[in-house]
């Protein structure tokens, strides 16, 4: 391979997958045909899942496959739909051992050569599969950063853990329900693990929080400025009377409020109606 020159290397910002089968040599080692044919039939979905996602396939050195993607969210959702592929591939087609890839996934510098990417952008990829369990993916901070609260699945915190060769970064294990996904395949759509509905809620969830919250300010909004100021206050007292968990009281401060709107909206409109008698 000629060397690479600086007139030739630039250098962009993109998102790196790297899946690797695990346990390659001991599959190889059992039955070297029938796990050759079975990789180049994953590589063939693989190939097809990413292309979808506007992806490229940059290298596929021996069991592994290195691709790049512009956008980091189609990169997560490429890789959940791999695992999702080849757990449903695996479930129609029964084997003793079957073929399980690791999946890791960087937002990182890169350097161009040609079609080919170096850099530490591609060796923290690769280093995050090692921490993925078979059938799952592992994702770095820079990518949590930008998927988190965007896609509707859960992520466990793995801390920092030492990557060889490389300096310990946080990192970011996708889950579903609590489990890791690399215990079953799972939706997109599906709903986050419980301990991180607060940091990535669904997608549909806050949609739906978002509509009735414009549905109350818009209904307020046509109400008399007295009336919804009103309205706001008591069940800012009924809530607070609810939440504190003491014998009920706010009905003597909320009746006190209503009536004396009523009554001021009542009188401001005698006048009005009186003009216009005389008139």
């Amino acid at each position: 391979m000629a060397p690479m020159t600086d007139d030739k290397v630039k250098r962009r910002l993109t998102t790196v997958l790297c899946a690797d089968v695990y346990g390659y040599s001991r599959l190889m080692e059992a039955d070297e045909t029938g796990t050759l044919e079975t990789l180049r039939r994953y590589r063939t979905a693989i190939a097809r899942l990413v292309e979808r996602r506007d992806g490229r396939i940059v290298n596929t050195w021996g069991d592994a496959v290195i691709a790049e993607f512009a956008s980091v969210v189609e990169a997560v959702q490429c890789a959940v739909e791999i695992q999702q592929e080849i757990s449903s591939q695996a479930a129609d087609a029964p084997q003793a051992s079957p073929m399980q890839f690791r999946i890791g996934i960087n937002l990182g510098d890169v350097m161009v050569d040609g079609s080919d990417i170096y850099g530490d952008g591609v060796n923290i990829a690769s280093r995050l599969q090692e921490l993925a369990e078979p059938g799952g993916v592992v994702i770095s901070s820079s990518v949590y950063d930008q998927v988190h609260n965007k896609l509707s699945v859960g992520f466990d915190c793995l801390g920092q853990r030492p990557l060889k060769n490389i300096a310990p970064l946080t990192s970011y294990r996708l889950t579903l329900g609590g489990r890791a996904a690399a215990q079953g395949s799972f939706p997109i759509e599906e709903s986050a693990a419980p301990s991180e509905r607060a940091r990535a809620p669904r997608i549909g969830d806050r949609r739906e929080l978002s509509s009735a919250t414009n549905i109350v300010s818009d209904w307020l909004a046509r109400l008399p400025r007295p009336l919804a100021a009103a309205l706001t206050v008591s069940a800012f007292l009924i809530l607070i009377n609810l939440f504190t968990g003491n014998k009920i009281w706010f009905h003597w401060p909320v009746a006190a409020i209503l009536f004396g709107v009523v009554l001021r909206m009542v009188l401001g409109q005698r006048p009005e109606s009186d003009s216009k008698t005389e008139r």
